[in-house]
């Protein structure tokens, strides 16, 4: 009984550490506390389920969650661009409420409270990832995927740029670089791996609803970030395990 737990709880791991270190690539390279984070993995998951059950193929889909995800992040910058430290982070928390309220009262898109059931396992050329150990090769794969790329990306020039940003942010416009575009780029980074992640989430719990993505959810991510140390990904992948053992 206690392998199919396992196999469970590291599919879940997998899928968190891609929201952890997505949300550590804003938050600890940058310094934007995005609360609205979790919004943007709900898109992601919301996007890629209704976009395969009207028979758009899994690939296709997931990829498109990613990008969604990415341009709700785009948005979600330019409406906040002049906001600094406490402000920005409510103002990112006031979008996962306008989120979590729109997927709520679009009942028509949605389902509303209600959520969608019977989500579909994904299918990759023919082939459906039917079992959950299948489907934790599958998730390992994407997490070290996209740990690999967000890993080479902190350490590339724009990575360093990134964290001149979060350091000293007028000294870098002194310099001539343009810092609300490696805020965009960066929110467009983070968003995208978000979403991804929660097409993985919605095609293995195989259902959702609004309250998947609401407070809780935007806290225990935070933690993870916050426990593993800012501006680390070893950490975020570390507390990913301690925090969803416990």
């Amino acid at each position: 009984m206690i392998l199919p737990y396992l196999i469970h709880l590291l599919i879940l791991i997998g899928i968190y550490i891609i929201v952890a270190v997505s949300l550590n690539l804003a938050l600890g390279y940058t310094g934007m506390l995005n609360l609205g984070h979790i919004a943007l993995f709900g898109i992601g998951a919301y996007t890629s389920t209704l976009l395969v059950m009207n028979g758009i193929p899994f690939i296709l889909s997931f990829i498109l969650a990613g990008l969604l995800a990415s341009a709700f992040g785009v948005l979600l910058i330019f409406a906040t661009k002049k906001l600094k430290g406490d402000y920005y982070a409510l103002a990112t928390l006031g979008f996962s409420f306008v989120i979590y309220s729109l997927l709520v009262n679009l009942v028509g898109l949605t389902r509303g409270p209600q959520g969608i059931s019977g989500i579909p396992r994904p299918n990759l050329f023919s082939f459906i990832i039917s079992s959950n150990t299948t489907y934790l090769i599958f998730v390992a794969f994407i997490a070290l995927i996209s740990v690999f790329i967000i890993h080479k990306i902190i350490k590339s020039p724009f990575g360093r740029l990134l964290e001149a940003t979060r350091d000293d942010e007028l000294g870098l416009r002194v310099l001539g670089k343009n810092t609300t575009l490696l805020k965009y780029k960066a929110m467009i980074i983070s968003a995208f791996f978000a979403g991804l992640a929660g097409s993985l989430i919605a095609h293995y719990i195989n259902f959702i609803d609004p309250s998947s993505f609401n407070l809780p959810e935007i806290i225990f991510v935070l933690t993870i970030v916050i426990s593993g140390g800012i501006a680390s990904i070893h950490g975020s992948i570390a507390a990913t395990f301690l925090w969803c053992d416990l």
